[in-house]
């Protein structure tokens, strides 16, 4: 593996524009390719990044050479499909969350890895970020006393249109898997795997949820209360609290600039929780750090974590009667 970690972008959508901003803030790492299905999208892509080469293809990009690891920046549904394309390339993955639609292609695209030896990651930002490596550091300290209770809620205001990815049950829409993967993944990285879980939600007109609230009990013996929302602008803060008093990510958690510590005895203290870029580097050294370790995943964002998280989704998704294509 080179010391300079060259990677690719497969879709040229928002979320692939942020990515491709990181990996300039990125130590060791360069953006060599990028795919669309339209050659004229990936030109101005790579027009506006400065990626040297791009593709009017993903089959293009899976089997161009010098790539060493490419992010999977589309909709949902497309997640497996593309995954799978690219390990069949020969190539290593970062996939933008959620990982699959359902737990049934995480485990596909799971074993194709295995059985290809090659590293993939679902990009969950908010595990690498500093913010969260300090609320460990607090519980680990005994700061809070023993931990009884997570809280967290993402929400915003989104549009109602109906051909919109956000409300297009053909894309994967609905505030669950856009949003509400946060508060469970975060919730699920500090008190454990969840043991039960019991959801609501409000559906629109389009069968996809608005908004969804549930609560994980985790075999800790922890309870977590968590809410997404495509209705209303939360807080989006996350709160573990225990004994002794509370540490809380300020908003918005998934990339808190601080983290404030509340104790029983009135005192409260606030940590500075600053990160790199535009939060989307520190995934970006981790897969790097792995690539370089020749390691198959991260003990951050685990195989089993994803697995895991997308089996609550598909539980979560069973209790409020959201369905997709991919379900059936």
């Amino acid at each position: 593996m080179t010391t300079t970690i060259r990677w690719g972008i497969l879709g040229t959508g928002k979320i692939a524009r942020a990515f491709a901003t990181a990996l300039n803030d990125t130590p060791d790492a360069t953006l060599v390719a990028v795919a669309s299905r339209s050659l004229a999208s990936a030109h101005a892509f790579g027009a506006a990044f400065g990626v040297p080469h791009a593709y009017g293809s993903y089959e293009a990009l899976a089997a161009a050479p010098d790539v060493d690891i490419v992010y999977i920046a589309t909709p949902h549904p497309m997640h497996a499909a593309n995954a799978t394309l690219l390990l069949n390339g020969g190539k290593a993955v970062l996939c933008e969350k959620p990982f699959t639609i359902n737990r049934r292609e995480a485990e596909q695209v799971l074993a194709l890895a295995r059985a290809k030896q090659l590293f993939i990651m679902e990009a969950m930002w908010t595990r690498f970020m500093p913010a969260l490596a300090e609320v460990r550091r607090v519980i680990a300290a005994g700061e809070i006393g023993a931990v009884h209770q997570v809280t967290a809620d993402f929400g915003f205001t989104a549009t109602r249109d109906p051909a919109h990815r956000v409300n297009n049950r053909d894309l994967g829409g609905g505030a669950l898997l856009d949003l509400g993967i946060y508060p469970l993944s975060i919730a699920a990285a500090l008190a454990g795997p969840v043991a039960a879980v019991q959801a609501t939600a409000q559906l629109g007109d389009t069968g996809v949820d608005l908004q969804t609230a549930f609560t994980l009990t985790h075999d800790s013996g922890v309870m977590s209360v968590c809410s997404c929302s495509f209705k209303a602008r939360t807080p989006v803060e996350l709160t573990v609290a225990g004994e002794l008093g509370f540490v809380r990510m300020n908003t918005q958690f998934h990339r808190a600039t601080s983290v404030t510590v509340a104790l029983a005895d009135g005192s409260t203290r606030t940590v500075p929780t600053p990160y790199l870029g535009n939060g989307y580097v520190h995934e970006a050294i981790e897969a790097g750090r792995c690539l370089r370790a020749g390691l198959t995943e991260s003990a951050g964002m685990t195989h089993a974590d994803t697995l895991h998280l997308m089996g609550v989704l598909d539980t979560i998704r069973s209790q409020i009667g959201v369905r997709y294509p991919a379900d059936e």
